[in-house]
């Protein structure tokens, strides 16, 4: 997996060998989000928080297939990688599947637990045109957004009772 700060929060992305993480982890750097670890994420709990860094012969250091190995530090300067992150939150790449229904609202809450602690979890359905780095930038925002006690989800679905119960005492 890789191990990203995209807004501030901790994004580790996983998924099959192959699926584009460290591409996607790339473009996020280039937009000026933080390479916290690629390849390999250590993982330590501290209280209630799980906290991922990279091995210290991997850190800055990022494989991308067809070029090898770069040095994002050297690549993007200093601030482009931190020793360090919370995992705030996992997003799973797969390869799309037609067959699969995915979410579309949001409504259910997916978590994983690391180390005994539960942390929010998506799946991303990979395809050729999706644009992930955006992706997961919005996600990212979507959880800070969430943590402040606002669901676009919730909202939508309030919006639409709403909307129901004004149209059904319409009708009596």
């Amino acid at each position: 997996g890789v191990l990203i700060s995209v807004y501030g929060k901790g994004v580790l992305i996983c998924g099959e060998s192959g699926m584009g993480k460290s591409e996607t982890a790339l473009e996020l750097i280039r937009k000026g989000h933080i390479l916290v670890a690629d390849d390999r994420v250590d993982v330590v709990r501290v209280h209630n928080s799980i906290i991922g860094h990279s091995p210290e012969l991997l850190q800055g250091m990022l494989e991308i297939r067809g070029i090898g190995i770069i040095d994002i530090r050297a690549m993007y300067g200093v601030g482009s990688v931190i020793v360090s992150k919370s995992i705030d939150m996992v997003i799973h790449m797969e390869k799309w599947d037609s067959s699969k229904e995915y979410d579309r609202l949001g409504l259910t809450e997916e978590t994983v637990t690391i180390l005994g602690v539960k942390v929010p979890y998506q799946t991303m359905p990979v395809r050729p045109g999706r644009n992930l780095a955006i992706i997961i930038e919005v996600a990212a925002r979507n959880l800070s957004l969430k943590r402040m006690g606002y669901s676009a989800a919730h909202e939508l679905d309030r919006r639409l009772n709403e909307l129901i119960a004004q149209n059904s005492g319409n009708h009596t």
